[in-house]
């Protein structure tokens, strides 16, 4: 109800004229001042294979030198890398991360190589989803790492695109502001290149491929970008080193045939992109990541949740009553599994005391053959020590009968030697 008031009074708002100087006309610029003191930041994605430049090209266009440690290329899968630098021009600070996708394409089954971008893009949509959801929000300090930008670095093949490009990016439009770039195009001749370009573009339109399209509502860069967006894909060369042409010092590429300048239009499309990328739409693309994809990513995220604009009975949405609903229900489910979790248990103890009980018995069993086995060799022993006692004593009766019989024969023999010893001497 308090919603349908309210937008029944906006419904009923007058334009009033003022009489007079009030001052709120310098709200443009204290929200300008604003920024600048908070400072900015820009995350750019570089995705790519391996060898088509994608640091010296960073490096060129923020005319700086990354310091970094050489990525190794002997991952078994794709590795993101991010690296954030402070970086000031005039008095406008900004936070740029850079994040690189090692390893892309360096894989002989390339077919999952581009899920690890994908969780990451949305792991940073997540982050800042969590932070969003809490009671206590420190958004204003919060360091945002959604991707703004995505440069998508093509190789300067000449003929069309890699399957990997294609699924790559058909996988990428819905979460990022996509880019296309053909690296190193100084690889390839004009007329090839220009070819090139219109390949590249039918065959993202044909498998439905949405790139970013530089505003053209905003009437004061309507027509740059309009001009611009004809020339996506960009062709970029990126160089650090600076040779003296005429008697400037200028970033160019140093071949045998000649000398490729870097920021010569006729040579490339390097000052178009950082154009477009950094001096006319930076902040559009920090918008549209804000208003577009982040919003697809939270209000998936919400319904998942159970979160919806209306109730089944198309009335207001109402956040508590939904907290409601999701708690009793996830309490109701929380229920649920403890039951089954206590019945699994009892189950499992029941089943355990039966296998004690089994395993009792036979140990009883066991002990009772034990038993039984140790008695019939006990009384067997016994009966054997019995008969052996006999033998014994047998024995020691025939031994005393032998001595009784010798000591008579003796006492006999004795009698009869006296007896002739008595008649020779008679």
């Amino acid at each position: 109800m308090a919603a349908a008031e309210v937008a029944r009074q906006g419904e009923g708002c007058r334009t009033v004229p003022l009489s007079g100087h009030v001052g709120f006309d310098s709200l443009p610029d204290q929200l300008v001042n604003k920024s600048v003191n908070h400072g900015f930041c820009f995350n750019i994605l570089c995705v790519g294979e391996t060898g088509l430049g994608k640091s010296t090209l960073m490096d060129t266009l923020f005319n700086t030198k990354f310091e970094g440690d050489p990525a190794s290329h002997s991952q078994p899968g794709v590795q993101l890398k991010s690296s954030t630098y402070d970086l000031q021009e005039s008095n406008v600070n900004l936070k740029l991360t850079i994040v690189s996708t090692v390893g892309f394409g360096d894989q002989i089954n390339k077919e999952d190589s581009y899920k690890p971008i994908v969780e990451f893009i949305d792991a940073q949509f997540e982050a800042y989803l969590q932070e969003e959801l809490k009671i206590r929000r420190v958004l204003h300090n919060y360091h945002d790492t959604r991707i703004h930008a995505c440069l998508y670095f093509i190789a300067p093949t000449g003929h069309s695109l890699k399957s990997l490009d294609l699924v790559t990016m058909k996988k990428l439009d819905s979460k990022v502001n996509i880019i296309p770039i053909i690296a190193k195009s100084d690889a390839i001749s004009k007329s090839e290149l220009t070819k090139f370009k219109i390949k590249i573009t039918s065959e993202l339109v044909s498998n439905g491929v949405q790139i970013y399209q530089f505003p053209t509502d905003d009437e004061s860069v309507a027509e740059i970008n309009g001009t611009m967006n004809a020339h996506l894909p960009f062709a970029v060369i990126g160089s650090t080193e600076e040779l003296k042409i005429g008697n400037k010092m200028m970033k160019a590429r140093q071949y045998p045939w000649g000398t490729v300048q870097v920021e010569n239009e006729a040579h490339c499309d390097f000052v178009k992109l950082r154009e477009m990328l950094i001096r006319v739409n930076m902040e559009d693309l920090r918008e549209q990541t804000h208003t577009r994809h982040y919003e697809l990513y939270r209000r998936c995220k919400l319904e998942e949740m159970g979160f919806k604009d209306t109730d089944p009975d198309s009335k207001p949405f109402s956040l508590q009553e939904t907290y409601e609903a999701k708690r009793n229900e996830f309490l109701g489910e929380l229920q649920k599994k403890e039951e089954a979790m206590r019945q699994m248990f009892v189950q499992r103890v029941k089943e355990k005391e039966a296998e004690l009980k089994e395993a009792e018995k036979e140990l009883h069993e066991k002990f009772d053959r034990l038993k039984k086995l140790h008695q019939d060799e006990k009384k067997k022993l016994e009966d054997k020590k019995k008969s052996l006692d006999d033998e014994v004593n047998a024995f020691k009766q025939r031994k005393t009968a032998a001595e009784l019989l010798q000591s008579q024969a003796q006492q006999a023999g004795g009698s009869q030697t006296l007896k002739r010893d008595k008649e020779r001497k008679n």
